[in-house]
Formats: C-alpha cells, sequence, structure tokens
C-alpha cells in the first residue's frame, strides 16, 4: 500500500499515538481506563503538531470502541484524516464488517484488530483475505506471554508467539504488540519480548512495531536493533521525555 513499507536499515518507523475518549486525547495506564488523564481536547490539533515535525504515520485507537466493541470515534478519524496527510492505523472495537467499512471509509489506511482476531477468527481472516496484508494489522497484546482481549479488560488462553505464527501462516505480516504490564509506565519497552518474537518468527517477513513503555528516545535504536519495523510512542511524547523534534531529526536522519 502505498507509503507503508518496512525501513530496513534506515530505522523505525515512527508512529505516535492518540487513544480517544469521548473525542479527547488521552492516554491510561496498563489499560486502566480509571487512570485516564486528558492531554487535550482537540486531537486534530495533536495531529497536525506531529504532522508539523515531519511525522507521516498515527496509531489512532477508539477506546471507547474498544470498550462498547463496536466503532465509536469514526468522526475524529475522519477530520485527522481529511485534514491531515498523515497515514493512520485505527483500532478500538472494530467487530464487524460494517466497522470495518465505516473506518476506512471514514479515511483510515491500515486497521488493527485484536480481540476480534482472538475471538472471532472467521471475520479477522475474511477482512484480511478481503484487503490484504497492506491494510490489515494483527494487534497481539499481551500480559505475561498470553494474548490479552476486550481492551485489555480480559486475558484470553493464548500463548501469544504460536498466536503470532499461526496468522503468519494466514498471511499476516504486520503485528503490533504491546505488553501490558509496561503501557504508560514510561519504564521502558519489552525488548526481550520483541527479541524473542522476531527470533521465534524470523525469516517471515513479520514487520513487528513495538508499543508500550517507551520511555526515552535511547530506546529507539536498540528496537530497531532488534528488528522492530516500527515504533508507536505515546506517554513519552505528551509528557515531553521524547520532544518532537527528536522525532524530526531521527524521521530526517533516517529517510
Amino acid at each position: 500500500m502505498d507509503g507503508i513499507s518496512p525501513l530496513g536499515d534506515r530505522g523505525l518507523r515512527i508512529i505516535p499515538a492518540i487513544d480517544i475518549i469521548e473525542g479527547k486525547c488521552v492516554r491510561l495506564s496498563k489499560g486502566d481506563y480509571d487512570t485516564k488523564k486528558i492531554y487535550n481536547e482537540n486531537p486534530l490539533e495533536v495531529a497536525k503538531e506531529f504532522e508539523a515535525h515531519g511525522i507521516k504515520y498515527l496509531h489512532l485507537v477508539d477506546l471507547d470502541g474498544a470498550k462498547s466493541k463496536h466503532i465509536v470515534n469514526h468522526k475524529v478519524l475522519e477530520q485527522i484524516a481529511s485534514k491531515t496527510s498523515l497515514k493512520i492505523d485505527f483500532g478500538g472495537g472494530l467487530k464487524t464488517d460494517e466497522d470495518l467499512k465505516i473506518a476506512f471509509e471514514s479515511g483510515a489506511s491500515q486497521i488493527t484488530g485484536g480481540s476480534i482476531a482472538v475471538k472471532n477468527r472467521e471475520v479477522f481472516l475474511g477482512w484480511l483475505n478481503a484487503h490484504g496484508a497492506e491494510r490489515i494489522i494483527l494487534g497481539a497484546d499481551a500480559m505475561e506471554e498470553k494474548v490479552a482481549v476486550s481492551g485489555w479488560q480480559e486475558e484470553s488462553t493464548e500463548d501469544l508467539i504460536p498466536f503470532i505464527q499461526e496468522y503468519q501462516k494466514e498471511g499476516i505480516s504486520y503485528v503490533i504488540c504491546t505488553d501490558i504490564s509496561k503501557d504508560g509506565m514510561l519504564q521502558g519497552p519489552s525488548f526481550q519480548l520483541y527479541e524473542k518474537i522476531v527470533k521465534e518468527t524470523s525469516g517471515k517477513s513479520l514487520k513487528l512495531i513495538a508499543s508500550g513503555g517507551i520511555s526515552c528516545f535511547e530506546e529507539l535504536p536498540r528496537l530497531a536493533q532488534i528488528g522492530c519495523e516500527g515504533v508507536i510512542i505515546g506517554k513519552a511524547i505528551y509528557e515531553n521525555r521524547i520532544t518532537l523534534k527528536q522525532l524530526e531529526t531521527y524521521i530526517m536522519n533516517h529517510g
């Protein structure tokens, strides 16, 4: 798909996150809705600031959708997609073909399916077959290497790496993996987990996107070295642990 390609030796694809509750830009810790912190009432403003610093990608999560199990904040998606040139991957509550249609019609370049890939494999595989591996991302979120679902409100019995491997056989190439214990904690990502995933899925063109726990700029080269294709950065940007200027320079230097 246009503009979404692995950067290989050129570094990580930088993907800031905007999480939406009631149309506002928020962050949670470990997926707990009670830890909600509002950073901006206007997500479009945030997206435009990202774009102004040379960022090309955005991870947009509909947290209301994740909780209510259907797409909710598609107007925010539509607004950002129509008023910026960011390539948006959208997730949160996508459960039906209708949800998917709304997401793509609202301007998503890619969608992320997490719970659906666990709970309704047939529907998710239908999306993969209909739209292709460039547009459908597997959301493989984990707690102690077990896949978590429903906005992380529950843990499944699925082991993380076999779960990813099974979907690789079906043609999945993009995988976002969040270690929930790290998410929003600003204590560093799960380097060991990502190393293990890359090692055990090697040679099968997995485009692994690290997510959760990013706390400082120095972690990015290490993730690239491990073999991650992209990195999602949320709270570290909002808490000014990583500046947009640093990311702009990194993007300029790594294509």
